[in-house]
């Protein structure tokens, strides 16, 4: 409800502020005169002084907090070179790069604006068109979440930082025109909701999930800890028994890689229920980290059921490929990531003046990554734009080699090492013998069972806790 609240709210306020704002028409949106940039402006001031009289919506001003002039609630600037004289048809200009802002703080009447008798000083407002590089209006507009109550919880206060930018720094004749909201959610001055119910149950159940968490960490940070002393006495032991070190892998065996994601989504989990705890409560406003820390702790919790099917034979051996796959195919996309590295610069480089897609490294990346998995590959060489022969024939070699390159060779290798490594333990499943690590090799020497008693226990014998003792 806190994302659809301010999305909703985006919205209004670019239909309200924007003249003529259609849907979907953020990026064609502009002005090409100055007639109507002024227009424009005006047009937002007026709107925003008439606001208790034509919003749907129940706002509230924020006077004298806003940042504007003089603690104004609304701040009208214009940006500009110091100094600017352009002459195209002389082929001169005279430019001082340092840039100054001119700004005028505009207040509702108090209490209310009442049309026509509305504050207008703003008209005299003039823009310096030949070294404008933009014009901002900035404010801020106070709002009641009450849709919170359906959910039996205390409705949040929001204050909307709203920044219409009127952006002319590419100085091409086209002034693109955008909103901005941002919100900062606080809790209301003493709510009162008549008939709300009892969050009882559910504040119980947050520290119920707490304990258990809490609990199960623990634990498994205890398992941890033991096979990390288990893994240095074994290694002590080795080197002085037999003079060898232990390899990496044969370490790792001490470690169980789901405590280890157990520990770490019982942390998630425990910190975003603290979190919800103190939303609910109206101590945090914190959405987004609470969201992210319950939503990542799921994640975490839904991949640890996969270790239950370890017990199954059929679907163990596909979890076991991806174990030991994985060690080759991360070494794989460390190399394959050059390659996918230097065409995203190149892209960007040459491309991105002539293509919509190319515009930033993100974008090139998203592209490309696109192109690799068979989508929108026609339409991204279909609005590669044809001003320049060389870079559209230069657009061509690059696609056709990446998409050639990545889908024919890159992913085929990429399959090639997981279906090798699944042949691999169908073939020890089936019978081979698979080969014995150092480990392994060593406990297979002890023969005596659990319940034999030839185990140290608490004693100070000299035999080692891994294997048998002397007989």
């Amino acid at each position: 409800m806190v994302v659809t609240f301010k999305e909703e709210n985006t919205v209004a306020f670019k239909h309200l502020f924007l003249k003529d704002y259609v849907d979907g028409a953020d990026d064609s949106y502009a002005v090409y005169t100055q007639r109507d940039l002024y227009d424009r402006v005006f047009y937002a001031l007026e709107k925003y002084l008439a606001i208790p009289n034509e919003t749907i919506g129940r706002y509230a001003y924020v006077r004298g907090e806003g940042g504007g002039a003089n603690g104004s609630a609304l701040l009208l600037c214009q940006q500009y070179y110091r100094k600017g004289r352009i002459d195209p048809a002389n082929d001169t200009f005279n430019i001082d790069p340092k840039i100054v802002t001119d700004c005028l703080g505009v207040d509702p009447e108090d209490p209310q604006p009442l049309p026509p008798e509305l504050d207008r000083s703003y008209k005299n407002f003039t823009l310096k068109f030949h070294k404008l590089i933009n014009v901002t209006i900035q404010f801020k507009l106070k709002a009641i979440n009450i849709q919170t109550i359906i959910n039996n919880e205390i409705p949040d206060c929001y204050t909307f930082t709203i920044t219409i930018t009127f952006d002319n720094k590419a100085h091409s004749g086209r002034v693109k025109i955008h909103l901005d909201n941002r919100a900062d959610i606080k809790e209301c001055k003493d709510p009162s909701v008549f008939g709300r119910g009892d969050n009882s149950f559910r504040l119980f159940f947050d520290v119920l999930v707490i304990v258990i968490c809490s609990l199960s960490f623990i634990l498994c940070a205890r398992s941890i800890i033991r096979g990390l002393m288990l893994q240095h006495e074994f290694g002590r032991f080795f080197r002085r028994r037999y003079n060898q070190s232990v390899r990496v892998s044969d370490r790792m065996e001490f470690l169980n890689g789901w405590y280890i994601l157990l520990v770490i989504s019982d942390v998630l989990t425990i910190l975003g229920t603290i979190m919800k705890i103190g939303i609910e409560s109206k101590n945090f406003a914190s959405y987004d980290v609470c969201s992210i820390l319950l939503g990542t702790s799921t994640l975490l919790v839904w991949v640890g059921v996969i270790r239950y099917l370890t017990f199954f034979q059929k679907y163990n051996i596909l979890i076991v490929t991806l174990r030991v796959a994985l060690p080759n195919v991360i070494r794989f996309c460390c190399c394959v990531a050059v390659i996918y590295l230097g065409y995203c610069f190149c892209g960007w480089i040459v491309l991105g003046p002539y293509h919509v897609k190319f515009r930033s490294l993100s974008m090139v990346s998203e592209c490309l990554f696109s192109l690799i998995n068979g989508d929108d590959m026609f339409v991204t060489f279909a609005e590669m734009q044809q001003n320049s022969y060389l870079v559209w024939l230069f657009s061509q070699v690059y696609l056709y080699t990446f998409i050639s390159l990545f889908i024919y060779m890159v992913l085929s290798l990429f399959i090639a090492l997981i279906t090798g490594s699944y042949e691999t333990i169908k073939h020890q499943c089936e019978g081979e013998a698979p080969e014995i690590s150092q480990l392994h090799n060593f406990i297979a020497q002890c023969k005596d069972s659990p319940k034999s008693g030839k185990f140290r226990r608490d004693s100070s014998s000299a035999c080692s806790v891994f294997c048998c003792c002397e007989r």
